[in-house]
């Protein structure tokens, strides 16, 4: 045996115990005829003791020669510490040395591997397996360990079976970009990975699977963020013979289980709201429900004073940040720089001061009286000390700045917890979404995606107003999961492809073996995915996804540490009949 005890496992109740640790030396103090040594393993760090007069003087010559991240194998006594470290669970104890062995020497690390780091993100992504040495790191991989271990728990004892589906598949043309994978037996043509199991998941309803899942790998080839990468994981679920109520229920009760035995936190109610609603009230289709600070429409408070700029605009909005009533003219002038900037594109900032003597101080004084100001107070529930913000412009562009205000002012306020949760269901979106580039609908999730029964009659003369039978998950404004019931009949998928500008023909290439499988009975069905990743970044209170993947790419969709994507030999292009066409 290389060990008795893990570097994180020996206690005072473990005094006087021979033990043997072995592990990484994370740190060596030596004080001449005293030497400590820090031991680290997954499981913690354990303090070791070398003593002049008591260690024989080869064992203090090696410890000496310890360099850090040396891999050692120690043998020893365990004893009480006088100098306890509270903040460790090994800090009451050490372990006096009796016998050393270095396993493996290292070179000296290109950066420090310890919880406050030297090393940027560059570097450290470069030498990730030395990374994920640092308790950190390690930690962020145990909590996506301990919810997908969590998840199968729930789904199992729901009934739900887990299949793997297939990685090579067909390419689609709809969604983002397929990653495609040239085929050497059938030259010229390609396989695709998956974006998503989702026509497979199908198919295992129609095969009578009612409860599927998987924890699935899924590849997109797009423009890379903190919250993307062009490899994720979902937990990828589908069921038979229900409605709606039925989705929301059951994967409610997946997130309950996931907060209540991974984070300890009991969820309040789940509250659930219209995509017309989130987008009227929020400006966007996933809300931060942590704070407040709702959108209110003031055209009607605002035009026909002469004031041009709200006169001409089509939409008026405001927003009442509780308590801001302070902000200083550098404060709101840096606001108004903040909104015209080009990623947020609003041309100026409108704001009122709520004043503790009852009156209002605005940058709109000269056409606004005192009288106006509290009808906009008043219609945005502002008391005193509050501050109103207001954005003008075209309605589209006018919510979308608001929305991203809006987010600023509960960051800058305080108000967007990190432990704090409030997660929302968010439903009934469009089914079809109009593209100006190729001057045709898309469907906003996808092709599969049922729209609502009494909407159907919509689809020749309004598509943009069919409603779908969809909804998301939302924590705290970040997306975590999608779905929707689906069409399980020929004739309403034959009908939808028609309305997303299919022929008959692409149709059938693309999906007739789906449309074929709705010929044979298929059930009612609908299912969800939720971005694994992302729900872990959301457990651990982090912005990006990143840390919680072994080994992620960076933004540029590179494998910094392998070297990946990189070129590939001129005999295995010839295998595969591609022939490159690189231009200077």
């Amino acid at each position: 045996m290389h060990r008795t005890h893990t570097c994180g496992q020996l206690r005072i109740e473990n005094i006087n115990e021979e033990v043997t640790l072995a592990g990484w030396v994370q740190r060596v103090r030596n004080k001449g005829g005293l030497i400590w040594v820090d031991l680290r393993d997954r499981y913690g760090v354990t303090q070791l003791i070398f003593e002049e007069g008591s260690s024989a003087p080869e064992l203090l010559e090696t410890a000496a020669s310890l360099g850090r991240e040396f891999v050692v194998q120690a043998s020893g006594n365990v004893i009480e510490r006088t100098s306890k470290n509270d903040k460790i669970p090994t800090g009451h104890i050490e372990v006096k040395v009796n016998s050393l062995k270095v396993l493996n020497a290292a070179k000296v690390p290109p950066f420090i591997i310890e919880d406050e780091t030297d090393g940027g993100d560059e570097l450290r992504m470069k030498y990730r397996y030395l990374d994920l040495r640092r308790s950190v790191v390690r930690e962020k991989l145990q909590l996506r360990h301990r919810m997908m271990q969590e998840t199968r728990k729930y789904m199992d004892s729901q009934q739900f079976i887990e299949v793997e589906t297939p990685v090579l598949i067909k390419s689609t043309p709809e969604g983002a970009r397929d990653f495609v994978v040239p085929s050497r037996v059938n030259p010229g043509e390609f396989y695709a990975l998956p974006q998503s199991p989702q026509t497979f998941k199908q198919l295992l309803m129609v095969s009578g699977f009612d409860r599927y899942f998987q924890i699935v790998k899924c590849f997109r080839d797009e423009d890379l963020r903190a919250d993307r990468q062009p490899e994720f994981t979902q937990i990828d679920c589908e069921m038979s013979f229900v409605d709606q109520e039925d989705i929301l229920n059951t994967f409610e009760g997946l997130v309950r289980h996931l907060f209540a035995n991974v984070k300890g936190v009991k969820l309040e109610e789940v509250q659930r709201m219209t995509f017309a609603d989130a987008m009227k009230y929020y400006g966007n289709d996933k809300p931060d429900l942590r704070f407040d600070m709702k959108f209110s429409e003031i055209n009607d408070l605002t035009q026909s004073k002469g004031f041009s700029i709200f006169d001409q605009a089509e939409l008026v909005l405001g927003i009442c940040a509780k308590g801001a009533g302070e902000y200083t003219r550098k404060q709101l002038d840096e606001l108004t720089n903040w909104v015209k900037r080009p990623q947020i594109g609003a041309k100026g900032l409108v704001y009122v001061k709520c004043n503790a003597d009852g009156t209002f101080k605005s940058s709109v004084d000269k056409f606004y009286n005192q009288e106006d100001l509290k009808a906009w107070a008043d219609r945005m529930g502002a008391m005193e000390g509050d501050l109103l913000l207001v954005l003008s412009g075209d309605a589209k562009s006018t919510r979308k700045q608001m929305s991203e205000l809006r987010l600023k002012m509960g960051e800058d306020l305080g108000l967007r917890d990190r432990n704090v949760f409030k997660p929302l269901w968010v439903m009934d979106f469009p089914l079809l979404e109009w593209d100006e580039e190729t001057q045709r609908y898309h469907a906003m999730h996808h092709p599969f995606t049922s729209p609502k029964q009494e909407d159907i009659p919509l689809l020749e003369s309004d598509p943009g107003a069919v409603r779908a039978n969809a909804y998301d998950l939302v924590i705290n404004g970040v997306e975590i999961g999608g779905g929707s019931i689906r069409i399980h009949d020929r004739a309403t998928q034959q009908l939808m492809f028609t309305h997303l500008g299919f022929t008959n023909e692409e149709a059938q290439k693309q999906f007739g073996f789906l449309m074929e499988a709705f010929e044979y009975g298929a059930p009612p069905h609908g299912g969800i995915a939720f971005g694994f990743d992302r729900f872990c970044a959301i457990f651990g209170g982090s912005d990006s996804i990143r840390d919680y993947i072994a080994f992620p790419k960076n933004n540029s969709g590179r494998d910094v540490m392998i070297d990946s994507p990189s070129t590939i030999a001129e005999e295995q292009l010839k295998e595969l009949s591609i022939k490159l066409d690189v231009r200077e």
